[in-house]
């Protein structure tokens, strides 16, 4: 591993030979980490960020690197700081699943111009306020890089374009290279209700999007898929990958997230089987110390209730 260079958006890593990662740099624009492979004759990018300008940041900087030119564009999920600089590839072939085209359809659809300006503009007002009051030094920190980017994103919107995918897939697909192949799995979804993840078996790294994030609450849309999802990741043979969120590392970074999972869910489950209520449940709740520093705009207490709601629903 080798830091190539930095970026006013994101720090540029050469993860092993021909995979490179993009890691954001708080406040700045890109919001996730995004990431590209050199298949031999063309590139293939690995999520587009938060913002046309960090994504064109990433082209450029992908392009120069290589001499080669980017084809293809993945979307990991529908969320906006992996799909809001997908303009910059629209001659491009960009892959997603068919689910998460839908949804990046239907949740970031950009409505009339002056609503989308005032809408952002009061959201903001609203977090600084909530910046204001908040006593968590954590998630005062979250609420202010949260902040940071949306006042990144304001600054683009007037030129920003909702570009959707162009060719899907269900559940795998490879792309064929002269060098290398990056293959591209969905086994459902755990933090989206779709979620892919990419893999260069040539040179055993990966890509993962939101599946693993460091030291991060990340939304949970399905716990039982989720803890699924990343125990069939711990069979594949990969060395270095590539969180949504976070530093460079290795499957380590896997163990974490099923074990943070496993305490959700195990920590509810105790609590309904004492039929004890969701609001207290969050209210007594005590955060185990390692995860006492991870950070998140709503702590830890959105997966508590979001993991509480969906096995009440399942009862």
């Amino acid at each position: 591993m080798k830091k190539l260079m930095d970026t006013e958006f994101f720090t540029l890593m050469k993860m092993t030979n021909g995979v490179f990662a993009a890691i954001a740099k708080p406040g700045k624009g890109a919001f996730s980490n995004a990431g590209f492979v050199d298949l031999g004759t063309e590139l293939l990018v690995f999520d587009a960020f938060n913002t046309p300008s960090a994504a064109r940041e990433l082209r450029q900087q992908a392009e120069k690197l290589t001499g080669k030119k980017v084809k293809y564009l993945v979307n990991s999920h529908y969320h906006g700081d992996h799909i809001f600089g997908n303009q910059i590839f629209e001659e491009e072939v960009i892959i997603s699943t068919e689910v998460t085209k839908e949804w990046i359809k239907e949740k970031n659809a950009i409505g009339d111009m002056e609503t989308e300006l005032t809408e952002t503009t009061q959201y903001l007002h609203n977090l600084k306020l909530q910046i204001s009051i908040e006593e968590n030094e954590i998630i005062q920190q979250s609420l202010t890089n949260q902040y940071l980017e949306m006042t990144k994103l304001l600054d683009e919107l007037p030129t920003l374009k909702l570009v959707l995918p162009s060719f899907t897939f269900e559940r795998k697909v490879i792309i064929s290279g002269t060098e290398r192949n990056a293959e591209l799995y969905c086994l459902g979804g755990g933090h989206s209700p779709s979620d892919t993840f990419l893999y260069v078996p040539q040179e055993q790294a990966a890509f993962m999007g939101d599946i693993v994030t460091e030291e991060l609450h990340l939304p949970i849309f399905q716990p039982d898929n989720f803890l699924t999802i990343l125990k069939e990741i711990q069979k594949i043979d990969i060395q270095v990958l590539m969180p949504g969120h976070g530093q460079i590392g290795t499957t380590e970074k896997v163990d974490t997230m099923i074990q943070y999972i496993s305490m959700l869910i195990d920590a509810v489950k105790d609590a309904q089987n004492a039929d004890i209520l969701l609001a207290d449940f969050v209210a007594n709740f005590v955060v185990p110390s390692e995860y006492e520093k991870w950070k998140g705009t709503q702590g830890i207490q959105r997966n508590l209730a979001s993991v509480y709601n969906f096995y009440a629903a399942t009862k």
